[in-house]
């Protein structure tokens, strides 16, 4: 066997053992079983290997940038209320 032909041998073994071609035989079996095809193949893939769609990305990096601002709104808060209790004690 020549180099090539044993690197390529051991990678397929490796993928063999990690599973990766059970799983993917699988997704293309089930992609292949679909009555009604996808308009996008690899999209399909990405799902059934549980890969979050483009869409699903955008909306949490939105609610993480919402969630970001609430927390700084709160410390802000925090910070307003604790003042406010320092000058209650040094006026008592």
């Amino acid at each position: 066997m020549t180099s090539t032909e044993t690197k390529k041998e051991e990678f397929r073994k490796y993928l063999e053992r990690a599973g990766v071609i059970d799983q993917l035989t699988r997704v293309l079996v089930g992609l292949y079983e679909e009555p009604e095809k996808p308009s996008n193949a690899i999209d399909f893939i990405k799902s059934c290997l549980g890969a979050p769609s483009d869409t699903d990305v955008e909306k949490l990096k939105a609610e993480n940038d919402e969630l970001k601002d609430k927390v700084r709104d709160l410390e802000r808060k925090v910070e307003e209320l604790q003042q406010e209790l320092e000058n209650e004690r040094a006026n008592h």
